[in-house]
């Protein structure tokens, strides 16, 4: 399970070396393959192929098909592209992710989020954050939904 933020960067080369951290975790998986991908172009999402597969699997096996499913997939088709893990723990990202998301020769924030990670160019990734705070209904709502997983 991914978790936290590892800071990193990627190389005029377009790969971005995953964080120790991490690497260790998908050394224990043994996955050399990924999917990296985007909903918006906004940031970079880098999902181990077992764990986007069983994605793809979920959303085939709904009954419930429908426009949303079929416009999420789309998009993280239009922004993705399956990549291997090279010897020096390195996946080259989509150039066209890339630029959108700004993520050319940059500082990087790698975000673990359980299943897959999230890469983000850190200095509007930071302003983001600065933007929009954590605010009391944020906390309320957090509260609620803790509530509800009880």
């Amino acid at each position: 399970m991914f978790r936290g933020n590892h800071p990193a960067k990627i190389d005029e080369k377009g790969r971005l070396k995953l964080p120790s951290a991490f690497k260790a975790l998908v050394d224990s998986s043994e996955v050399k393959e990924f999917y990296v991908t985007s909903i918006d172009g906004r940031n970079a999402e880098v999902w181990p192929l077992p764990e986007w597969q069983k994605r793809e699997d979920q959303l085939a096996a709904s009954s419930e098909f429908d426009e949303a499913a079929r416009k999420y997939l789309a998009r993280t088709s239009y922004w993705g592209q399956q990549v291997e893990m090279d010897a020096q723990a390195r996946l080259v990202l989509p150039q066209l992710l890339r630029k959108a998301a700004s993520l050319d020769d940059v500082e990087v924030t790698v975000i673990g989020m359980r299943d897959h990670l999230e890469v983000h160019n850190r200095q509007q990734f930071e302003a983001a954050m600065q933007a929009d705070t954590f605010t009391a209904d944020d906390r309320k709502a957090m509260a609620e939904l803790l509530r509800r997983k009880d």
